[in-house]
């Protein structure tokens, strides 16, 4: 489905509830109040970048595995714009960046039963078409600026479904480890020792990425070899 205006594309579809094997997914010319991660708000020019969202029922999905939905997202992402540009990575838990600039945005909400997830819910927000941004985000790049020419947003679509569904089916079939090591080479700041800070302290120290848990907390190893865990929203990169 494809709508001109809308509140959210994410807010479209909650409340539905997909049968095994079926998804439902909006997309937006423009999105009046697109999210980001910590309550953020996502500028994106009017048509030229791809907003949208879709809702699926996870196979056999646990409630302590749902980080891995978060990894094929990001790599089918990354290598959708793999195509279009160079030097793309993903930054922990689920930025995707060009070099040191962030060029998508994604949110992702999961009903549970039981222990089972239920449904999965993906917001992504894709800089596209957009020659400059305005906003107080710090560091927006889309795939024009590096280009210099637009890119078709059907074709983009199209081909992230196409990445997703392989690495979907990927996990089906037990994959779950060659999921895990591609997002682990895909990491942004994955060598080296680079800056941080403790969110819940506000301390400011320099680390090395030690490990992505499957439930996705990040271990960062400090110079004396210390190591420090964080869960979602307890560390900033700087």
């Amino acid at each position: 489905m494809h709508c001109p205006v809308v509140v959210s594309t994410m807010e479209m579809l909650k409340g539905i509830l997909p049968a095994e094997g079926e998804v439902f997914l909006v997309t937006a010319d423009e999105q009046t109040a697109g999210r980001g991660q910590r309550g953020t708000s996502w500028e994106s020019e009017t048509g030229k970048n791809l907003t949208f969202s879709f809702l699926f029922r996870p196979f056999r999905v646990k409630a302590s595995e749902l980080f891995f939905l978060s990894e094929i997202v990001c790599l089918a992402v990354a290598a959708t714009l793999d195509a279009h540009v160079e030097g793309i990575s993903v930054k922990w838990p689920n930025d995707v960046y060009r070099h040191d600039r962030k060029i998508c945005g994604m949110l992702l909400e999961h009903t549970l039963s039981g222990s089972d997830i239920s449904t999965t819910l993906v917001g992504i927000g894709i800089n596209v078409n957009q020659p400059s941004f305005r906003s107080d985000a710090p560091n927006p790049v889309s795939i024009r600026q590096i280009t210099g020419h637009d890119t078709d947003l059907s074709a983009l679509l199209s081909d992230f479904v196409g990445h997703f569904e392989n690495l979907y089916a990927l996990w089906c079939k037990g994959g779950r480890a060659d999921i895990a090591q591609t997002y682990w080479q895909r990491l942004y700041r994955r060598q080296g020792f680079h800056d941080y800070e403790d969110v819940r302290t506000q301390e400011r120290f320099q680390a090395e990425i030690a490990a992505v848990a499957p439930n996705g907390r990040l271990t960062l190893r400090l110079p004396q070899g210390e190591e420090r865990t964080f869960a979602f929203k307890e560390v900033c990169f700087l």
